[in-house]
């Protein structure tokens, strides 16, 4: 539809900048562009969504799942024209909650029932350091690394590539790292397969000490993000 056009040539945008780059996605085959809406026409990756998976066949498909995820934040920032920095991330959680446009879907049930310009203000507390570790720990993120944006070869368990890229740009490596992490709990059939891909990711990654409250910030921003 006509007002999906903007997001849906942003998509291309950052499809048509990744080919040749090393990150296994789709490629634009055709883009075609009417007063009604456009079309995006692209290959497909192989295999299936991770959500789909068990637990157990997750957690064997992680390692591969944080590689290839690496491969994109391994990009360089500076050739990178799509920027998703926290600054513009907050600026669009402001414009949502202005319009009290937050989906409640996407909120865990304690924040279900607290007033929007409630957590707003509780992450804007948080921006000073926050900005601060985005400065020295920037690069080139997925946007929305969900289960179902991983593919998966549901024979040999590896991860095939990425898909739905319309959010890349360059920001924190966590803004990242705690949506993947979030998504995947409704995977796992046990705790202790939590803990174990927690620890996967961020040794597949090279990230020696995992930063919790960090996680945690941008799991609280993300949702105010959408609508």
């Amino acid at each position: 539809p006509a007002s999906r056009r903007g997001e849906l040539a942003g998509e291309r945008d950052r499809l048509i900048w990744l080919k040749g780059r090393g990150v296994a996605c789709p490629e634009v085959i055709n883009w075609q562009e009417e007063q009604e809406g456009a079309c995006l026409v692209i290959t497909a990756i192989p295999g299936v969504p991770a959500a789909d998976l068990s637990g157990a066949d997750l957690l064997k498909a992680w390692p591969s799942m944080g590689q290839q995820l690496g491969a994109v934040h391994s990009l360089s920032v500076d050739q990178c024209p799509f920027e998703r920095r926290l600054s513009r991330m907050f600026g669009r959680a402001v414009d949502v909650v202005s319009r009290n446009a937050v989906n409640p879907d996407f909120l865990p049930d304690e924040d279900k029932s607290t007033p929007q310009l409630d957590l707003l203000a509780r992450v804007e507390r948080e921006l000073p350091v926050r900005l601060d570790q985005e400065r020295t720990d920037m690069v080139v993120c997925h946007g929305d690394p969900c289960m179902p944006n991983f593919m998966v070869d549901p024979k040999t368990l590896q991860c095939t590539g990425l898909i739905d890229l319309g959010r890349l740009g360059t920001a924190d490596r966590y803004a990242d790292l705690a949506l993947m992490i979030a998504n995947a709990e409704e995977n796992w059939a046990a705790p202790d397969e939590a803990e174990r891909a927690f620890a996967v990711l961020f040794n597949v990654l090279g990230i020696e000490a995992p930063d919790r409250e960090r996680l945690a910030f941008y799991l609280r921003l993300d949702p105010l993000t959408w609508g």
